[in-house]
């Protein structure tokens, strides 16, 4: 069995308010710095063994669906590298 490690990046749907992201841009333009806009993500980094690569993307895409992200609100990106 090899180990993978696995990234998953969570973000607001477009359109879901993000008011993290709402005071920080705000307070970046206070601070003389211009921006069209601003999202906060968040972002889980993963070790874990797995016959191959995409049974170690099966895996990751089923603990986002399960726990790491809500789908309702939620997108997700999934990459998985062996290591």
């Amino acid at each position: 069995m090899n180990t993978y490690s696995a990234t998953v990046t969570v973000r607001l749907k477009s359109g879901v308010l993000d008011p993290e992201a709402e005071t920080t841009k705000r307070a970046l333009e206070r601070l003389g710095f211009e921006l069209d806009a601003l999202r906060s993500v968040d972002q889980f980094e993963l070790e874990l063994p797995a016959e191959s690569e995409s049974a170690a993307a099966e895996t990751v895409t089923e603990m986002a669906e399960r726990l790491l992200a809500n789908p309702t609100l939620h997108d997700y990106d999934v990459t998985v590298e062996r290591r």
